[in-house]
């Protein structure tokens, strides 16, 4: 407030995150990030390479890489790495017991990697409101 009272220059400029977004297709990635960057729900795509979405916040602006989640894209996942200083991992709650299971690989592939194992990850267990969603006990 004392800075837009005396100083008639531009705000500071907000601290600039890159994180990455990864996966299974179809677990709701690209959905979770249109709604952060208060984009219409309708006409979502699934992504099918990666996209960047700068999400902006009151105090901060997170440059999010969003890497598509099909097999045969998977496997470059970890190119688009470095230079990450977080992690979001998405998981569809309500997949079947061979998807979750592809995903808790692909989870501790993740983990494990030398480029991500000292960032944070969230871990967002997506499809709570399917009937079929599994609890945060049952993911695990």
């Amino acid at each position: 407030c004392f800075r837009a009272l005396c100083c008639k220059g531009p705000p500071p400029p907000r601290p600039e995150y890159d994180l990455v977004c990864i996966g299974l297709s179809g677990s709701g990635k690209t959905s979770l990030l249109s709604q952060l960057c208060s984009e219409s729900p309708e006409n979502i795509v699934s992504t099918t390479g990666f996209s960047i979405k700068a999400v902006p916040f009151q105090n901060a602006i997170l440059n999010v890489k969003e890497l598509g989640g099909a097999d045969n894209i998977r496997k470059y996942w970890s190119r688009y790495y470095q230079g990450s200083q977080g992690v979001i991992f998405v998981l569809d709650s309500a997949s079947s017991e061979d998807d979750l299971e592809t995903a808790r690989n692909e989870l501790h592939s993740a983990l494990q990697h030398p480029q991500l194992c000292t960032l944070p990850f969230l871990i967002l267990a997506n499809h709570q409101d399917k009937p079929a969603a599994r609890s945060v006990q049952e993911v695990r």
